[in-house]
């Protein structure tokens, strides 16, 4: 069943409307009608806030711990997708962690570009300390872009010598700018959804003038040291995949606690589609584990 399962998403998305290198505003209402088409669960509740002057959207389940938090970043090549667009899958990890999940709309290039994104994952995470969350009982999830927006973030709190959160979870991180991993022309004929040609547009519309090797942008070239426990969890059958694998020797290298979960025969962001690929059930079992293992009192 898993077999037939993977081969029926990768047709989905191979025919799918997205383009994610594509006229931004069309690309924008494409990406949102797809995940407007798909109903949330009754028992999610989801509400527009801010922190630290960064809108964000609050996504609650059944039965969460309220003192545990998981600020979430979405995906959309720093280009499409926004926090109300992210609320099912932020709602499969809040449900899975027994959390809340806090979901950051950071400011989307090519309007607002590098390191608007940055600056903002750090202000809503300053505010979320400064209203008396500890930093042990918060942590970091992001897909795709906002997967590379996670390490980049720990990053940036390192030199801001803010505290760490207790972990971070990356789910198909795009964590070099450069588009320069094996992956990206070894696996494009088997990823169904990205192409090497949507990254390098969506790079430059983020990047504009910027060195893409910069660490803040491309934390696979950044000192890791001192980051918390990461998972980073890939699919066998994207582009990215090596960006998962270069993120994690580069964490292993600098002594960061790290999990490397590469599932076989499957795409980009497959966590997304767990109402319909048990491997994305199991893989959303295993991040929520990896959170809860990584809380402290």
């Amino acid at each position: 069943m898993t077999q037939q399962q993977r081969q029926a998403l990768d047709e989905l998305l191979r025919h799918g409307p997205l383009d994610v290198g594509g006229d931004v505003a069309e690309q924008r209402a494409i990406f949102h009608e797809m995940i407007a088409s798909i109903p949330l669960p009754d028992d999610v509740s989801a509400k527009q806030d801010e922190l630290g002057g960064v809108p964000v959207v609050v996504v609650e389940t059944a039965d969460l711990d309220p003192a545990s938090v998981i600020l979430y970043f979405h995906g959309g090549a720093y280009a499409l997708g926004s926090a109300p667009d992210s609320v099912g899958l932020a709602a499969d990890v809040a449900r899975r962690a027994r959390a809340r999940v806090i979901s950051v709309d950071y400011r989307l290039a090519p309007e607002h570009p590098f390191p608007a994104a940055v600056d903002d994952a750090v202000a809503a995470y300053r505010a979320l300390l400064g209203q008396g969350v500890p930093s042990s009982r918060i942590a970091f999830v992001g897909e795709s872009a906002g997967g590379g927006l996670v390490a980049s973030t720990l990053v940036a709190l390192k030199g801001a010598t803010l505290p760490q959160p207790s972990s971070a979870a990356v789910f198909s991180p795009w964590a070099d700018l450069t588009v320069s991993g094996a992956s990206i022309v070894d696996k494009a004929t088997l990823d169904p959804a990205l192409t090497p040609e949507a990254l390098r547009t969506r790079a430059r519309d983020y990047l504009g003038t910027h060195d893409p090797a910069q660490p803040l942008a491309s934390p696979i070239f950044a000192d890791l040291t001192g980051l918390p426990p990461l998972l980073i969890q890939v699919g066998s059958h994207e582009i990215l995949l090596d960006d998962a694998i270069r993120l994690a020797a580069r964490a292993a290298q600098h002594d960061v606690p790290v999990e490397l979960q590469v599932w076989p025969e499957v795409p980009h962001v497959f966590q997304g589609f767990a109402a319909v690929l048990d491997d994305a059930d199991r893989a959303l079992n295993a991040a929520a584990a990896f959170i809860k293992r990584n809380w402290t009192d």
